[in-house]
């Protein structure tokens, strides 16, 4: 068979998979209901966002402008006022955690990093690169963070600098650590020196546009922050944002002259679609657009945990959380809907794609004899 014809049937088959799996996915945060087609002609040119996007490059085949913009939308909806704020388009939340913790270990060489057993399991490995001394604290059922537990571990190590990894939005369960009663223990222990990185990968984009949100943002105590730009936004490229004060990246910033720029990211070369995508994303939808999103999203994890007790599921979600936690099924089902399992439990993460509709079909699988192996979540 012609090389170019087989080439031909195995991207065939590939998108036929895809186009497939789409119908299932319901177990982890990537919203699947976006459209970039407009974006296509610039796969035609090789571009490079390389350096930091607020400074002037030489390899000027860049989306820095476009960047910048994308930035300043994350500081307004993080509470951070444009003439303080810096960041830049990341490769996902891992890279933007590294970067926050980087920020934090180089302003806190001495600090303690605090976690909960609940962060993303990303955290260790980033903490055992950045060599930082830290510490993981014990959760409560929920998935937030055991306050007392944080209390007592800080107090029995004061003389240190604090460096609190926040989450907004725990990975399994889509719990909110509350950092104003981060923000109360640390005034309580009379501790100054300290830095709060806020994983906020899925709930970022969550919180802003809830009536009653959990504390967050800049305004509550926030010193960086990641946001996945791939879950709730919608991309086909793993992507996010870091996200902090412009006074923090001044003590690591270095000149790199055969590209004219200033070395303030963690990467080199770095994508310039993906900016391209949030920002066009923006465009489409707007404040208003993302409030009506979410609301929408919300609705759905409602229903879900409605129905899925209603049948005799015990199912549970926490506030503002689109992650709906219940009995982990067999494993076919698991596979059939890529759920996310763990230990006794799983959860299904209600993206815009995932319909009241898709919320039945999963529950009748559920429903099958045999196929919850606990009840307890």
């Amino acid at each position: 068979m012609d090389a170019k014809i087989q080439t031909q049937e195995r991207l065939d088959d590939l998108l036929r998979d895809f186009a497939e799996l789409r119908e299932r996915s319901v177990g982890y945060p990537c919203n699947l209901d976006f459209d970039y087609t407009t974006l296509l002609p610039f796969l035609s040119y090789s571009l490079n966002n390389v350096g930091d996007p607020f400074h002037d490059s030489n390899l000027q085949s860049n989306t820095h402008k476009i960047e910048r913009e994308v930035i300043h939308t994350f500081a307004d909806l993080m509470h951070l006022p444009r003439e303080q704020a810096w960041g830049y388009v990341t490769s996902g939340g891992t890279e933007g955690n590294m970067y926050g913790l980087y920020l934090a270990r180089e302003m806190f060489p001495d600090g303690v990093v605090y976690f909960s057993q609940d962060t993303h399991y990303s955290a260790v490995k980033i903490l055992r690169v950045l060599k930082v001394r830290n510490i993981m604290i014990k959760s409560q059922d929920t998935g937030e963070i055991d306050y007392d537990d944080l209390r007592e571990t800080i107090r029995i190590n004061r003389d240190a600098p604090v460096i609190f990894l926040a989450n907004i939005g725990t990975t399994m369960k889509g719990a909110v650590d509350d950092v104003s009663k981060v923000q109360d223990i640390l005034g309580d222990l009379a501790i100054t020196s300290h830095y709060i990185h806020a994983d906020a990968a899925l709930s970022g984009m969550i919180l802003p546009f809830v009536d009653d949100p959990q504390p967050y943002g800049f305004d509550n105590g926030f010193d960086s922050v990641s946001i996945s730009g791939h879950k709730l936004i919608g991309s086909p490229l793993p992507c996010g944002v870091a996200l902090t004060r412009s006074e923090y990246v001044a003590r690591i910033a270095r000149s790199i002259e055969y590209v004219g720029v200033l070395d303030t990211t963690l990467a080199g070369s770095r994508n310039a679609i993906t900016p391209l995508i949030m920002w066009y994303a923006w465009r489409q939808h707007g404040m208003d657009g993302y409030r009506e999103i979410v609301a929408e999203c919300l609705a759905v994890a409602e229903y879900a945990v409605e129905r899925f007790n209603e049948c005799g599921i015990p199912a549970r979600r926490n506030k503002n959380s689109v992650t709906v936690v219940f009995p982990k099924p067999s494993d076919t089902v698991v596979r059939k809907w890529q759920l996310a399992p763990y230990e006794n439990i799983a959860h299904l993460i209600t993206m815009p794609h995932v319909t009241r509709e898709v919320i039945d079909r999963v529950l009748v699988d559920c429903l099958e004899p045999g196929t919850i192996q606990g009840t307890r979540v």
